[in-house]
């Protein structure tokens, strides 16, 4: 035991957390995951564990290896990063999938792998890093509006179109994070107030367009517009899974049903990723609940924590950048299961199933780990670095 703590650095607590909320996936995948098998027709509940117990196992190694690289490495990593993504970006919208007739470019195919991976998801947390990156560079500056145009706020919303079309709710996360970061970052709060306004212009834009020319993106406005009313009214196609979720919710009781005995797991279509919380709570009644919500606030404290004890201004915004997105994450999945936000397709960080979310949160998880296991770096050797020397040095 004392040769594996040797080799993991940081916040223990948060390797601790990581690990019960890993362990905690197995039975609420394993038992949601019969809906995929006998009612859809997709491989066995074992299978469906295999892959699952594989894929946190491929995060905790992203997390072991982010982890031990000096955190400084980050800041120029985002410049070197962001147009990758955004070309990533854009071939993923280039490939055109639908899903029930509407637009739902969200993914690309990892060759030999097999597996789909979101490149929104990717793209929002090196964004969040390269944000934390400029409002350091800029702490002790006088900001102009005009040059944060071009150097902030340029590939900020590049990214964010790229993302919209595809993604409205990944987008209003990432653009309600940006704004968070850039507030607790000293960024003027009349320049805020400035982007906030340019940003819901340019969103009326975009759904104007969209409705104007549907065959650009088939069906996607018509799908948020149904989800909100529905949402609304009680009456659409997402409000049956939600109803679902509720009944799943007012029948586990104080201690649950027990683990496997779900019955509203054969009628959600996405019990193990987006509402697999309703069948936690269906299963391991109130207690569970209050346990797995208990874990993301706990997970919250230790990132404050971490942000406190930070020594250079980047460490601490990207502590927050990249860690508050998880637990905000975590509370809007389990807000849609208990009928307070209209229908997101946010899952449970490290619970729900699914490649893509598990493994950038163990790579967000890591880049704060790699925070508070450093203690000797100074703002100038981290703001300092150039991202050629960066890849320079990693080759």
């Amino acid at each position: 035991m004392k040769t594996i703590f040797k080799h993991i650095k940081g916040d223990r607590t948060i390797w601790a957390i990581v690990a019960m909320l890993a362990i905690l996936s197995f039975m609420p995948v394993y038992s949601a995951s019969t809906n995929l098998v006998y009612v859809v027709g997709n491989g066995s509940t074992t299978g469906h564990l295999i892959k699952h117990v594989a894929l946190l196992i491929m995060g905790f190694v992203i997390l072991y290896g982010v982890h031990k690289i000096p955190y400084r490495y980050f800041s120029g990593g985002s410049v070197l990063m962001l147009p990758i993504v955004i070309l990533l970006l854009i071939f993923t919208i280039a490939q055109g999938n639908t899903i029930g007739g509407a637009n739902a470019s969200r993914w690309i195919r990892i060759p030999f792998v097999g597996v789909g991976f979101q490149t929104s998801t990717l793209a929002g947390l090196v964004l969040l890093v390269y944000v934390a990156r400029y409002l350091a560079k800029n702490k002790e500056k006088q900001i102009v509006f005009k040059e944060s145009v071009i150097q902030l706020w340029l590939p900020v919303g590049l990214v964010l179109i790229l993302i919209l079309p595809a993604n409205f709710s990944t987008t209003a996360i990432l653009f309600f994070m940006i704004i968070l970061l850039t507030f607790i970052g000293g960024y003027p709060i009349k320049y805020i107030a400035n982007v906030v306004g340019i940003g819901i212009v340019a969103l009326g834009l975009f759904i104007l367009v969209a409705k104007a020319f549907p065959d650009l993106m088939p069906n996607r406005i018509h799908t948020w517009e149904k989800r909100i009313s529905g949402f609304l009214s009680g009456e659409s196609e997402e409000n049956y899974q939600v109803e679902k979720a509720k009944i799943a919710i007012a029948t586990g009781g104080v201690t649950g049903k027990g683990p496997g005995k779900s019955v509203q797991k054969n009628f959600l279509p996405q019990s193990s990723s987006d509402f697999i919380y309703a069948i936690i709570v269906e299963e391991y009644g109130l207690v569970g609940a209050v346990f797995v919500l208990f874990i993301y606030f706990l997970l919250l404290f230790r990132i404050v924590i971490s942000a406190r004890k930070a020594t250079t201004i980047f460490a601490t915004l990207l502590t927050i950048g990249v860690g508050l997105p998880i637990v905000f994450q975590a509370m809007i999945n389990m807000a849609v299961a208990v009928n307070l936000f209209p229908v997101t397709g946010q899952t449970l960080p490290l619970i729900s199933s699914g490649g893509t979310s598990i493994w950038m949160t163990c790579f967000a998880l890591g880049m704060i780990l790699s925070v508070s296991a450093s203690k000797n770096e100074t703002e100038e050797s981290i703001l300092d670095d150039n991202p050629l020397d960066i890849l320079h040095e990693t080759i």
